[in-house]
């Protein structure tokens, strides 16, 4: 029989510490991802079909049969939710500013960029204008501003209302829904002002924010006074007695960005994508149609 040697304890088994999870050493958990088997906390699990995943096998995709995009989360429009909420609008805020500074550097880009149905600038000068073939202007005039006090106001309006909705849609749509409430506005003033009648400013993309944002809030349950009161404020502005507005871009805006908003905001899950496709494809449409018809009658 074998004995111990004097002042020797037994060798003792092995004691195997508390399960903690692989993000968060310190979290004591029984819980492990069902594709990994990695234990994970409370705060790191993702509800998957059949018990919880962990963060990573979710962005990889794994074992899900869909593309890492499809774990991403969304927008109520849809969109993906992105880092930078406000990248866009920071990015239409710096052209817009960007071409303000140009136009004070020369003055006579105002000539070549500002919206203009048909006209000279001289009196034995060329024919300018849209229906002259020089359609870039329904675009061009959307970024152009002569005076501090228009764009300082347009570029508020961009701001306050440009940063929550490019977070409540994402940025795809958010950019979509500007440019086609600013080609309305333009190809509404382009249609219903004098041929002659120069027109410029952002204000037919402001106002379609400003419609959105109202479809937005009435989609969230959100109080409606607030826009409502911001909304009139901006149409007495516009039909102010004193002239000098372009009122059809506002109207024109204001129109297609409410709609468009809609068609976003309101899509069904399952039709989403076609709902909120064809509903910008049918404003293109409209602001195309207006352009040429409008474009036959002045030639």
């Amino acid at each position: 029989m074998d004995q111990q040697p004097p002042g020797e304890q037994p060798p003792s088994a092995p004691v195997e510490g508390p399960v903690t999870c692989y993000r968060h050493p310190g979290r004591e958990t029984s819980i492990s991802c069902t594709r990994c088997d990695r234990p994970i906390c409370p705060d790191c699990m993702v509800s998957a079909s059949v018990g919880f995943q962990c963060p990573d096998c979710v962005r990889q995709g794994s074992g899900t049969g869909h593309s890492p995009a499809a774990s991403r989360p969304r927008t109520i429009a849809g969109g993906t939710v992105a880092a930078d909420p406000r990248l866009i609008t920071k990015i239409l805020l710096g052209i817009n500013v960007a071409v303000f500074v140009a136009v004070l550097a020369k003055g006579a880009l105002v000539d070549d960029l500002v919206l203009l149905g048909r006209a000279r600038f001289s009196e034995y000068g060329p024919l300018d204008g849209i229906a002259e073939g020089q359609w870039y202007r329904l675009v061009t005039s959307m970024f152009l501003h002569q005076e501090v006090w228009h764009i300082a106001f347009n570029m508020l309006g961009l701001w306050w209302l440009g940063g929550p909705l490019e977070a409540a849609l994402g940025r795809a749509r958010y950019i979509t829904l500007y440019m086609l409430s600013g080609l309305a506005g333009s190809a509404l003033t382009y249609w219903l002002a004098e041929p002659n009648q120069p027109s410029l400013g952002a204000s037919g993309a402001i106002f379609g924010l400003l419609g959105a944002t109202a479809v937005l809030m009435r989609r969230l349950n959100y109080d409606m006074r607030p826009v409502f009161a911001l909304l009139a404020i901006n149409l007495v502005i516009t039909f102010n007695p004193w002239g000098g507005i372009a009122w059809q871009a506002h109207v024109g805006g204001l129109i297609a960005g409410t709609l468009i908003a809609i068609g976003m905001v309101h899509a069904p899950r399952e039709r989403r994508n076609a709902v909120q496709y064809g509903t910008c494809a049918v404003a293109l449409v409209v602001v195309v149609l207006i352009v040429v018809l409008r474009t036959a009658s002045l030639t």
